[in-house]
């Protein structure tokens, strides 16, 4: 089964500043390549400060890293108004994230004209 990452709020996908700090001791390349704005400012880095609690909106939604971050630190792994959430599909789909009614889900791509 393949594990992918998702909001169910209705705001933006984000990880909290502790996730992402997380995910670059893991060594995952898009988190050491964004600017770690906390480093700056490391005693407004809290859970509360929104500004800095928007991080790794790039990192790949199937990344194992990410997966794993959002596992272990559940909860804390959320960003400003985002609530992650990790789903399981099989391996041989072709998925897509789609948002419905603000929340996301993952559904099998399909093809589309217009």
């Amino acid at each position: 089964m393949r594990k992918i990452v998702i909001n169910k709020s209705y705001d933006q996908f984000c990880l909290s500043h502790k996730a992402f700090l997380r995910l670059r001791e893991l060594g995952q390349p898009d988190a050491l390549k964004e600017t770690d704005l906390g480093a700056y400012w490391p005693s407004a880095a809290g859970s509360q400060e929104p500004s800095l609690n928007q991080c790794g909106m790039l990192i790949p939604r199937d990344d194992k890293r990410l997966v794993q971050v959002v596992e272990e630190l559940q909860g804390e792994a959320n960003g400003h108004c985002a609530e992650l959430k990790v789903v399981s599909i099989p391996d041989d789909v072709s998925w897509v994230i789609a948002k419905a009614n603000g929340s996301e889900h993952v559904s099998e791509q399909h093809r589309t004209w217009a």
